[in-house]
Formats: structure tokens, sequence, C-alpha cells
């Protein structure tokens, strides 16, 4: 059941079946990377081509040693001339090529099976949100002036409207006049925030103050 259809030599109702296999696939890994994620019409339609390509550049090396060492270098040129891209856009591209490289050999009935299982996974991480971060952490940045000292500053406001506050970076600004100091926090509660707010502008002096959802770590 899981055995390749490609034999020997490759016949022209083979070829269309994998493509088509293939490109069907392409349209399922592109609809589970759209699901719950912001995406952009490029990187979809990437997508939906790339195992028909992959499974076309394997047909065509078809165990020829020096043709794929020829394929990889190829592949390392195209990633180094890249954007490198998030980690879930790297592995959807991974995902298409490894449904590419099956139908490319011939294995459909696996190439199916492995894209149910893998795009069913996918969506059931995204509808469980596995890995986000809640939404009462925050990224705080607030600019005071150079002439308060801002170690333990707002350590009383912290106290009260958060349960947790790390001050990991001091920045100057504005020739050395501001400093930006910049917070990772844990709300109490998310409907407190305009408060929190109202009560960092006044021991600021009213200077400006960011507060967004925190940043995941940089992606390699």
């Amino acid at each position: 059941m899981l055995a390749s259809i490609v034999q020997s030599s490759l016949t022209l109702p083979v070829f269309f079946l994998c493509t088509a296999v293939s490109l069907s696939l392409g349209l399922a890994i592109a609809a589970a990377y759209m699901f719950k994620n912001r995406y952009n019409k490029s990187f979809v339609v990437t997508l939906v081509l790339l195992p028909a390509l992959v499974q076309f550049v394997i047909m065509m090396v078809n165990g020829n040693i020096g043709a794929g060492v020829a394929v990889a270098g190829t592949f390392s040129l195209v990633r180094f001339r890249s954007v490198a891209g998030g980690a879930k856009e790297i592995s959807s591209i991974f995902f298409a090529m490894a449904i590419g490289l099956a139908t490319g050999m011939g294995y459909i009935a696996l190439a199916i099976l492995f894209c149910i299982v893998i795009g069913l996974v996918m969506l059931l991480l995204s509808t469980l949100q596995f890995g986000e971060m809640s939404e009462a952490e925050k990224d705080l940045k607030i600019t005071i002036p150079e002439n308060l000292e801002y170690e333990g500053i707002f350590d009383d406001i912290f106290a009260k409207y958060t349960t947790d506050a790390d001050l990991y970076k001091v920045k100057t600004s504005n020739m050395g006049t501001l400093y930006d100091l910049h917070y990772h926090i844990t709300l109490r509660d998310t409907g407190i925030c305009k408060a929190f707010l109202d009560e960092l502008r006044c021991r600021n002096g009213n200077l400006n103050i960011v507060c967004g959802r925190k940043q995941q770590k940089e992606e390699l």
C-alpha cells in the first residue's frame, strides 16, 4: 500500500498523478498554515507550488549522485540568498519539501498519510494556542527625565498592579536628557491597564509610555 508507484522508467500518467497529488497536498499545507495565522499571498502560493517543484527535481535526479549534489548546492544558494523567516515559516517550508520528496519518489499514499497527520497536529496546536504567551505578559517602555533615579522608582506601582516586573534594559535618548526603561511585566488583571498607565504617567511627568504584548524570543 505504501510502495512507490514509480518503476524503473517514468511514465506520463505517473508524472501527472504525482504532480496532481503534490499540488493538492500543497493546498492542504497552505490552508493549515493560514489557519489562525498572519500570512501574505506570495508565501502561501509558494507553499502550494513547492511540493510539485521539489517532486519534479527529485524525478529528474532519479538516483544520479552528481545531479543530487548539484541540486543540494542550488537549494543552499537559494536559502542563503533569501530573507530568513520565522520558525513557523521554516517548518512549513520543510513540510512542503518533505511532501515533494515523497511524491517525487512515487510514495503517494505515504505522502498523503504524512500530510494528514502533520496537518492535523498543526491545526490542533493552533486551536489550543499551544506555546502562546499570556495576555497579561507585557513589554513596557517608560521614558523618564535624566534627573530621576530610575532604580526602584516604580516599585510601589508595580507591586500594586503586577505580579512580576523585570527591568532588563536602560537606554538614553534625546541627547542623553532622557532615559528609556524597558521592563517585562505580568499584570494582575488585564482590565487594569489604563489605571496602571495613568499612575505611571503621574510618576514620569507625562512622558512617553509604551505598553504592548510581550515579544517572543528572537527566532533563529
